[in-house]
């Protein structure tokens, strides 16, 4: 194929991942509120009752595009396939996050495991601390889009962003076997982002928080874009170091929440952990406003990814 009908077919990816995912959001959403897998909204004064584990349907969507994607190119299957691996052994572990509360060192060790078989099909004669290194990248950057959560649409717009730099900086460098990645997770966080927008009628969940950060790591290894995958992450790791440095290896769940105030803006509690997100809440914000400025961080990244990846265009990084 030449390539603007690698561009069109790839894109074309994209879209079924969307239709998918924008077609079943619905009737899951359903299903979920049916089967009590709800959460309440803690940053709303009525703390409505929420839908929980909606990533399921960006993971249905993802692995259906994906599947397309192997179909219409035998020669990238192997890319292709491994990759629906990881993210569906992700997305497993993200499930069982949900229904049991998994420690951080348990998470971690899963992560890593599931990361395992991006080695397959890395480049060959590459060191083994390199390829012990794929792992190890899955495992921290699906924590770390793990870890950017709890508002109204903040992971998966973020994750939009991310996914929309990581899709121009593939086409730009002409790597369309992963492009085909990133457009397939982009559409189904695209779809899911309507449902998850401010006033969310549906939560990710760990299932739809930790393959996003799974499949920009799949990207950075199998498409040779570290550098620009490590920039647009750039808004997450801050948030990881500084809840780091505050808490150690913490567990969220045992801390004091971002309240909301009878008038409906959020105040940081006092003490407690430092994050991305109580940094900008030196003043009391509504929930809205706050997730636009943290998406306006990472589309400035963003913006910086693609530029490196115009101007390294040929260069591996």
């Amino acid at each position: 194929m030449n390539i603007p009908q690698l561009l069109l077919t790839s894109s074309g990816c994209g879209l079924i991942a969307f239709l998918i995912t924008f077609a079943i959001m619905p009737t899951l959403i359903k299903r979920l509120k049916k089967a009590d897998i709800v959460g309440r909204d803690i940053h709303k004064l009525t703390k409505p009752e929420v839908a929980e584990m909606g990533g399921i349907g960006i993971l249905f969507g993802f692995a259906i595009s994906i599947m397309v994607g192997v179909y219409l190119y035998p020669s990238w299957q192997s890319q292709l396939t491994i990759t629906l691996i990881v993210i569906l052994l992700t997305g497993i572990i993200g499930i069982v996050d949900d229904l049991i509360i998994l420690s951080s060192k348990e998470k971690l060790i899963l992560l890593w495991i599931a990361g395992l078989p991006i080695m397959w099909v890395t480049p060959p004669n590459m060191s083994i601390f390199y390829m012990l290194s794929i792992p190890i990248a899955v495992s921290i950057a699906s924590n770390l889009t793990n870890m950017l959560a709890g508002l109204n649409g903040i992971e998966t717009g973020l994750g939009v962003i991310a996914l929309t730099s990581l899709t121009l900086s593939c086409i730009i460098m002409n790597k369309y076997d992963v492009a085909i990645i990133s457009f397939s997770m982009l559409g189904a966080l695209l779809a899911f982002l309507f449902y998850n927008k401010y006033p969310a009628n549906v939560f990710p969940g760990d299932v739809g928080t930790l393959i996003i950060g799974a499949c920009i790591a799949i990207i950075a290894f199998i498409g040779r874009v570290k550098i620009i995958a490590f920039i647009v992450l750039i808004p997450n790791i801050i948030d990881g170091l500084l809840k780091f440095r505050s808490a150690g290896v913490m567990e969220r769940h045992k801390f004091k929440p971002t309240q909301v105030k009878e008038n409906g803006v959020l105040v940081a509690p006092p003490g407690g952990f430092n994050s991305l997100i109580r940094s900008i809440l030196k003043k009391p914000m509504k929930e809205a406003e706050v997730v636009h400025i943290i998406w306006i961080i990472g589309l400035i990244f963003g913006i910086i990814g693609i530029l490196v990846a115009f101007f390294a265009k040929g260069v591996i990084i």
